[in-house]
């Protein structure tokens, strides 16, 4: 009975998770592709990713306080319509043709996606039965796998034209010369922004006149209460939730956002083949998904957390020592092994916080800053340090280590 309850609201909340997925994952290409439209090098590019997950450090606290204020439902609904009109903002971008409006769009498309992923975390955690929760969210996560295959797979291929002209090596016969190659190349970046608004605009309609079912947090809140509780903060088994979502997120999103560059600039790989490694880089993760949320049927989600962690610090140090070639079948397993922490790691920090569940959300979700500054670093080392790229590994090596402590010892609830 509750499981018809809660099919079809499931599947409406899997969809944001499919959304988010394509609007994030587009961000690798779009670096590969403003290094060509805005004439930038690696470390200029990269500051992509900071305009896009600064808004998750920004918004999280505001978007709870609201959520609490209101409902799950309105803050989705709010983000869906924000996170589309950033998208239609690609048409005039295409006209200025600057990279600050392009920060800037990529800014309001995340917040429109704080929205959905403050609200959606949670939300699928509540609707079940609380021993399942972290299954629950992986199987959901599992449908932001998806949603990473499709962008890589394919849409990164509408946006990359296999084309990397400079000036002075642009053919003298250009039709149209430099000008009308950087508007062809800018042209292409409106495409899948165009298809995502669209979704986003039907999922957010859809919703609008749907009931979704409402949840004891809701149904009893007190409207005196604060809207936001930082004491629950104080709860340990959260506390270190939010250091290692920071670590995990910044180095997942290390590997992602440079992988087309790594391709491209130091395995020596064209752009047509590296957009499909790239899809099979993802397609490694959706797999991972799908497979961690069966066996946590059998094992423990903490002792996966911790033996997923501890393979990819070893297949990090393959890639420091290794590089070219191997390191990028090496980063094809990592993304594999890290397909299940993100919502693993989420699931164990909000377990047991009760009324305080989103604002516990909010805090895990502004960890995501860590997008926003480890990915920078890295590819601050690699454009300095061209000979020894590969060492620049070394921080998302870091990055796993948090993780594994978490599945060790640091998601126990003892407070």
């Amino acid at each position: 009975m509750k499981k018809n309850r809660y099919f079809v609201p499931l599947l409406l909340i899997f969809s944001l998770f499919f959304l988010w997925a394509i609007s994030s994952n587009l961000l690798p290409t779009m670096i590969r592709q403003l290094m060509k439209t805005c004439e930038l090098n690696t470390f200029e590019a990269s500051f992509t990713e900071t305009a896009y997950w600064l808004a998750y450090f920004i918004f999280p606290i505001p978007i709870a306080m609201y959520m609490k204020r209101f409902s799950y439902k309105s803050g989705i609904i709010f983000g869906l319509l924000l996170a589309a009109m950033g998208g239609l903002l690609f048409f005039p971008a295409a006209i200025i043709k600057s990279y600050w409006a392009y920060l800037g769009i990529f800014f309001v498309i995340a917040t429109g996606m704080c929205f959905l992923e403050t609200a959606a975390n949670p939300y699928v955690t509540v609707l079940g039965a609380p021993d399942t929760a972290s299954r629950r969210l992986n199987l959901a996560q599992s449908f932001n796998g998806l949603g990473a295959f499709v962008s890589a797979m394919f849409l990164s291929k509408l946006v990359l034209s296999g084309q990397h002209y400079t000036r002075e090596s642009l053919p003298q016969d250009y039709p149209g010369g430099w000008d009308a190659y950087i508007q062809f190349e800018t042209d292409a970046m409106k495409i899948p922004y165009l298809f995502l608004a669209g979704l986003l605009i039907l999922i957010a309609v859809i919703i609008f006149f749907y009931r979704l079912p409402s949840i004891p947090e809701e149904e009893h809140k007190d409207s005196k209460g604060p809207l936001i509780n930082f004491g629950v903060l104080k709860r340990r088994h959260l506390r270190w939730g939010v250091i290692c979502q920071f670590f995990y997120n910044g180095g997942q999103t290390a590997i992602n956002s440079l992988f087309l560059v790594y391709c491209c600039t130091y395995a020596g790989i064209p752009e047509s083949q590296a957009t499909t490694f790239f899809g099979l880089y993802m397609l490694a993760f959706l797999l991972g998904r799908w497979i961690g949320t069966g066996l946590m049927s059998r094992f423990q989600p903490q002792r996966m957390l911790m033996a997923y962690a501890i393979v990819n610090i070893a297949l990090c140090g393959v890639i420091m020592c290794y590089g070219g070639m191997v390191g990028l079948y090496a980063m094809i397993g990592v993304s594999f092994f890290m397909s299940i922490m993100y919502p693993t790691q989420f699931a164990l920090a909000i377990t047991d916080l009760g009324d305080d569940t989103k604002s516990g959300s909010a805090f895990l979700v502004m960890a995501i800053i860590g997008n926003a500054c480890l990915p920078q670093l890295t590819a601050y080392f690699m454009n300095h340090n061209p000979e020894a790229y590969a060492t620049a590994y070394l921080i998302p090596l870091i990055c796993f280590v948090f993780c594994a402590y978490y599945g060790w010892r640091g998601y126990r609830v003892v407070n």
